[in-house]
This record gives C-alpha cells, structure tokens and sequence, in this order.
C-alpha cells in the first residue's frame, strides 16, 4: 500500500537502534549512500524510504538473493554482489556517497571500511557497526572500540561519536564520524 507506514524495529537493525537511541544522522532524499554488508536488505529497504540512491553491497548468496528480491520493491537501491574488501571491483559502479555505512562482522571490519572511504565525499558521515566480538573475542568491546576509533582518526576522519547499541545488540558500537572538507 502506497504511503502506509512501517514499524522499523530495532531488534532487527542495529541503524534502526541507533535512531531509536537518538543518535542517527539525518537522511535526506537526496543522499547517496554506500551500504556495506546489505544482508537480505531489512535495513537497507528502510533506507531506500528516506534516500536517493543506495548502493548496496553483499557477497554471501544466499542473502544476496533476498536482496535482489527487495531490489525489485525499492527501485532506488542498486544491488552490488562484490566483496566489501576490495572496492576496486565496484568503483566503476558506484558515485561519490553522502553516507558510508557498514555493517560487516569481521575481524578486519576497520580496515575494509577504509579501504572504501575513497567513495565517501568530503563533509560526507560514516557510520560504522562495530561487532566488537566479531573483531576478537578475548578482548573487551570498550578497548576494541578505542582502537578502532583511533584508527579512524588516523584516516583524517572528524567529530567522532560512539553510540552503544546494547539496549538492542549486545557488543555492538556505532561510530559516526565525517570526512573532512578539502
């Protein structure tokens, strides 16, 4: 039904989580955004209500294959079935974004989110989730969280806030952060 309204709910998307917690930038219909990590497409097809266009990147079938299915309702999200890891084999399929979003639980989740941040246009918002345990388990989520912040700060990235998601999703940080204007 054209129009009608939805329930984003926050057990089920950790963006949802954080607007819930009152710490989400606002999206405008005019954004472009990078999602890395689409998944079978619940978030993103809440995002694709707000957005101009949504780049969405998944590598794992059988996701990918629901994914394709929402594509097919949201006629503003671009499917791209690639490895976040290696931007280089999307970049000729991808404009500079106004949002980087990530949401890939792997060791490495920092170093592939930088590795996309070309994309990304100066004054533009990254919002990382961080699944802390995904990065190492033996390690407290607050120190993982701190190392991967300096990290971003080390990339040039600004005006960094770190929201806790455990209301929702035990473990996991969102980190919003900007690109610098050159």
């Amino acid at each position: 039904m054209a129009g009608s309204l939805r329930i984003w709910p926050p057990e089920r998307s950790k963006l949802a989580a954080l607007y819930y917690l009152g710490s989400g930038p606002e999206i405008c219909a005019s954004d472009q955004i990078l999602y890395l990590g689409a998944a079978s497409g619940t978030t993103v097809s809440f995002i694709a209500d707000y957005a101009g266009v949504i780049y969405a990147v998944e590598i794992a079938p059988e996701p990918l294959v629901m994914l394709l299915e929402v594509c097919n309702i949201k006629k503003n999200i671009i499917p791209i079935p690639a490895d976040a890891a290696l931007p280089l084999t999307y970049a000729p399929l991808v404009s500079r974004v106004d949002l980087l979003y990530q949401d890939i639980a792997q060791k490495e989740q920092v170093k592939i989110v930088l590795k996309n941040l070309f994309f990304l246009k100066p004054g533009g918002s990254l919002i990382l989730m961080l699944k802390t345990r995904s990065v190492a388990s033996q390690q407290e989520p607050e120190e993982i969280c701190s190392n991967a912040v300096s990290e971003l700060l080390n990339a040039g990235l600004a005006e960094i806030k770190v929201t806790w998601l455990n209301k929702y999703h035990r473990d996991h940080a969102a980190i919003i952060c900007k690109k610098l204007e050159k």
